[in-house]
């Protein structure tokens, strides 16, 4: 019963920041590059102040999987990068945190690359 709440969880976090979404696409004129960008921004301000990490803790993948996870995790290596070497350290420390996400996308974008077949419009 315990991993079927759990699931639950993941899935009413994620599905919200999903919803969210969906409505401002359905309901202002901002592009979807705004939208992301503003969702990636918004989780690095929560990290900053410290509110991301309750929502981790509660939504647990269907926090830190969206775009809001990843603003957070770039916060939180530019902020231990910081205190450890100052700016510097927040620049290199923001890029290593997110690395292996930035390494996932390029290898399945090339795969996909791979495999899809596009075709041009008639």
């Amino acid at each position: 019963m315990e991993i079927f709440l759990t699931y639950l969880k993941v899935f009413l976090v994620g599905g919200l920041i999903c919803v969210i979404g969906q409505l401002l696409i359905n309901y202002t004129k901002m592009t979807s590059s705004r939208i992301l960008v503003i969702f990636l921004l918004l989780g690095a301000f929560l990290e900053t102040i410290g509110v991301y990490k309750y929502i981790e803790e509660f939504g647990k993948a269907g926090a830190t999987v969206p775009i809001l996870g990843f603003g957070s995790s770039l916060a939180k290596g530019a902020i231990k990068g910081a205190l450890s070497e100052g700016f510097l350290g927040a620049l290199r420390g923001g890029i290593e945190s997110v690395a292996v996400g930035f390494a996932g996308v390029i290898v399945i974008a090339f795969i996909v690359g791979l495999l899809a077949r596009p075709k041009t419009k008639q």
